[in-house]
């Protein structure tokens, strides 16, 4: 339909005629005050608008908006202690942010990954990406059955064009063309009086290719979200540990995960060795942290492994990977009456670079005072690796290596409170019906020991003995993430595909020989690139010499037969001529001359 009809039929519509309707389009008053709605566009039913949203929703732009909504969304994940990494870390948050708290549980920033606005950023960007990779696959494959498209009739107006003049005949130079252009891994075909060739359709295959990827890695995130497992178990040497719920210190899994699928193993802290720099501005500085472990994997044999720091142990599915270390210094607790009450090695967590430590010590069972009245105590422990000694004013460490531990401790009497059903922190003592012991001149009982020595209770309570035996302990992470692989592949492909689709250049080319009105045969050749590249001039520069040699220029026409593009052909050009063209705006060769195509760019995704 021509515009003018175009115009009539939509005066006619809209109860505009001749006049009446072009003064209508010219107008610049608004819609309202011209009193024509149908100029405001077409009334969207329901149908209408969800084919809108879906458009929209499909689109490179929201596409890209919603992967930086996402990534932006993760943010909040790495700064903020999530309650699936660590609850005891969120509480501490808490009681240290009582403002900000009552918002961020609103924000679910404690729950970033499963909260109901993340996840529906994440649901919306893989519908996003399904719904843009359906059409253009299918597209992509009928680009890959169809030809290149027939050669336009001014090929002197594209930005790359060569001709010269050869005593060859039309036909053998077109064979000759088809032939070096299948040479070239060019898709070519005889295309009328001209050849037609494309090259780099790898790049829209890396296109979907990267798109493609993250949906893999979206799948891979989702999957091993709801089938992941990952505990943490501190173990001091000497000590096991066995891949079962009860032996956890803590545990988080997916919504998926069932127990039956914890990997059947085990394994033994036999030593931990660390070094550290001794001496010049990195003094302190760790240099290796190594666990030496003895494991077995269901009723295999036992086997020795080391791990290191992002040196996992693998055991099938599961992996056991080395995050913190530590001291445990082994105490000996003895009642009124001389009877050892405890005897152990007591886990101290670090508070600083040097490993200054804190704890507890409790002794819950079995304690009896001199007149045999069951009670229970606490002692709070300060341990310091590296003494900087008596009188230097600081009780802090002075190096992360046993170098001249002390560990001073305070003692408490009366109950620990664990019989009230409630949990608590094995790290802290709860002082609420707990009474600290005083010396003999009444003043709070509190002393500094190095290994061997001796804290004497008052009135007969007992003692408590700092062993020269310390030991360390390991803190591990023991996780089974079944998307990992699924990722990582993802990842490379995306990769991969990315590369491709940035550097890889469709391009077409024509070649053109037809007899000129004095009999001579006259060749052109011209190139269209889907996007600029410098580099396509020097290719059909290449091909336009190297057809040379079956279409050598005449010897009339001089040295300059061989020509580029013409500077005022590519002046002159419409700049909507230099564009690429599709299969369906480039006509095949007609008896009647076609029009120029009109070319147009790449889709929207």
């Amino acid at each position: 339909m021509s515009k003018t009809e175009t115009t009539e039929t939509g005066a006619a519509e809209t109860g505009h005629t001749g006049d009446e309707a072009a003064a209508a389009q010219l107008s610049t008053a608004p819609a309202e005050e011209r009193g024509d709605t149908a100029i405001g566009g077409p009334v969207l039913g329901v149908v209408g608008w969800i084919r809108w949203f879906w458009r929209q929703l499909t689109s490179m732009r929201v596409a890209l908006i919603l992967l930086f909504m996402l990534s932006l969304g993760a943010v909040p994940g790495s700064l903020i202690p999530q309650t699936s990494a660590d609850e005891l870390k969120v509480q501490t948050f808490k009681e240290a942010h009582e403002t900000l708290t009552p918002i961020y549980e609103k924000l679910q920033f404690f729950d970033v990954y499963s909260s109901v606005w993340f996840s529906a950023i994440y649901i919306l960007l893989f519908v996003s990406l399904i719904g843009c990779i359906v059409p253009r696959t299918w597209q992509f494959v009928g680009q890959l059955r169809s030809r290149p498209p027939g050669a336009p009739r001014r090929l002197d107006r594209l930005p790359a064009y060569t001709t010269w003049r050869t005593a060859a005949e039309p036909e053998q130079v077109r064979e000759a063309a088809l032939t070096l252009l299948k040479g070239r891994r060019f898709r070519a075909h005889p295309a009328g009086d001209a050849v037609a060739a494309e090259k780099g359709y790898l790049r829209e295959a890396g296109n979907l290719a990267f798109h493609v990827a993250l949906i893999v890695m979206l799948v891979a995130f989702a999957w091993g979200q709801l089938f992941k497992s990952e505990g943490g178990k501190l173990i001091v040497e000497g000590d096991g540990f066995s891949n079962t719920l009860t032996q956890y210190d803590d545990f988080k899994s997916g919504s998926q995960f069932g127990l039956d699928e914890l990997e059947p193993f085990g394994f033994k802290l036999d030593s931990f060795h660390g070094t550290y720099e001794m001496s010049g501005p990195q003094r302190g500085t760790p240099r290796t942290f190594e666990a030496n472990v003895t494991y077995r994997q269901g009723g295999t044999d036992k086997k020795k492994a080391v791990i290191r720091v992002n040196e996992p142990l693998k055991v099938g599915d599961s992996k056991v990977y080395l995050i913190a270390h530590g001291y445990a210094p082994v105490v000996t607790v003895k009642d009124g009456r001389g009877k050892t009450v405890y005897h152990g090695a007591v886990p101290l967590l670090p508070i600083d670079n040097n490993i200054t430590s804190t704890g507890a010590i409790k002794v819950m069972d079995g304690y009896r005072d001199k007149n045999g009245k069951k009670e229970q105590l606490g002692f709070q422990a300060f341990f310091v690796p590296t003494f900087a000694g008596a009188g230097q004013g600081t009780m802090f460490s002075q190096f992360p290596a046993l170098v001249s531990p002390a560990m001073a401790l305070t003692a408490y009497h009366g109950s620990l409170g664990v019989d009230s059903g409630l949990p608590q922190n094995v790290y802290q003592l709860d002082k609420t019906k707990l009474v600290q012991f005083m010396d003999a001149s009444g003043n709070k009982l509190a002393q500094r020991l190095v290994p061997g020595q001796t804290m004497t209770l008052p009135n007969g309570a007992g003692s408590i003995t700092f062993e020269k035996d310390i030991k360390e302990w390991a803190s591990f992470q023991i996780s089974q993430q079944p998307g990992n692989g699924l990722a990582l592949a993802g990842a490379i492909a995306a990769i991969a595909g990315l590369t491709g689709s940035l550097f890889i250049q469709r391009r077409r080319v024509w070649v053109r020989a037809v007899r000129g009105e004095d009999g001579v045969t006259v060749v052109e050749m011209a190139g269209l690139g889907r996007s600029e590249s410098a580099r396509l001039p020097e290719e059909l520069g290449d091909l336009a010499v190297a057809l040379t040699a079956d279409a050598p220029p005449a010897p009339e026409a001089g040295p300059e037969a061989v020509t580029g593009a013409d500077p005022e052909a590519e002046t002159e050009a419409d700049p909507e001529d230099v564009t690429e063209a599709d299969p369906e705006d480039v006509p095949e060769p007609a008896e009647e001359p076609a029009e120029d195509p009109a070319p147009s760019g790449e889709a929207d995704k």
